[in-house]
């Protein structure tokens, strides 16, 4: 009897934890993103003085949301190998931070209300999928295509195609022109003067 009832119970247990796995792509999209659309809108930010609670808030949504891990491996593609492992974590942060700094001052600096249709999601995989969004601007819509992967049972982005334009795919580009001449540590130290620049409100170029 206490066999069957042990049984009983991790058959449940696991049927929660597929469940809790088992949720879409574009959920796992949607739910984020519109937390970040609520504080944007949220008149509490509008003073100078709550500009920094705001921004963590958004960074810790978009830390989850995104697999900077991963990203930073495409990023680098083969260069990826030439850094040691010391290297690689540098580089994960820096570009994370890099990543969350531009994001943030795009969005908040062009931010006007704009809401997000979700239109569909593509299954490559049973650990790959795209979704496509649109952004609806007062002039414009954007299409926004987000490359997603499952691990550990959590859909996380790592790419991001604006008008068609792979997000990761044009910092690969840089990095390849930049690693081809230079030595890991120097794109590391690029990027976090990048970040430097980025947040005195400055637009260094890459």
């Amino acid at each position: 009897m206490k066999k069957f009832l042990f049984a009983a119970v991790f058959l449940m247990c696991m049927g929660m934890i597929n469940t809790v796995s088992a949720v879409e792509p574009m959920e796992a999209l949607r739910e984020p993103m519109e937390k970040i659309l609520n504080l944007l809108a949220d008149p509490q930010y509008k003073e100078a003085n709550t500009k920094s609670l705001q921004r963590q808030q958004i960074t810790a949504i978009t830390s989850s949301l995104f697999d900077y891990t991963e990203m930073a491996k495409r990023a680098l593609a083969r260069n990826w190998k030439i850094f040691t492992p010391a290297q690689r974590k540098e580089f994960r942060d820096v570009f994370a931070d890099l990543l969350e700094t531009t994001y943030y001052s795009k969005v908040y600096g062009e931010y006007t209300n704009e809401t997000i249709t979700y239109q569909k999601q593509q299954k490559i995989s049973d650990v790959k999928a795209r979704v496509e969004t649109l952004i609806h601007r007062k002039t414009v819509d954007v299409p926004i295509k987000y490359s997603m992967k499952l691990s550990k049972g959590v859909w996380r982005v790592y790419d991001v195609n604006i008008e068609g334009v792979s997000l990761i795919k044009n910092y690969r580009s840089q990095f390849a022109k930049i690693l081809n001449k230079n030595k890991p540590e120097y794109l590391i130290q690029r990027l976090r003067d990048k970040v430097a620049l980025l947040e005195k409100g400055e637009n260094p170029e890459t």
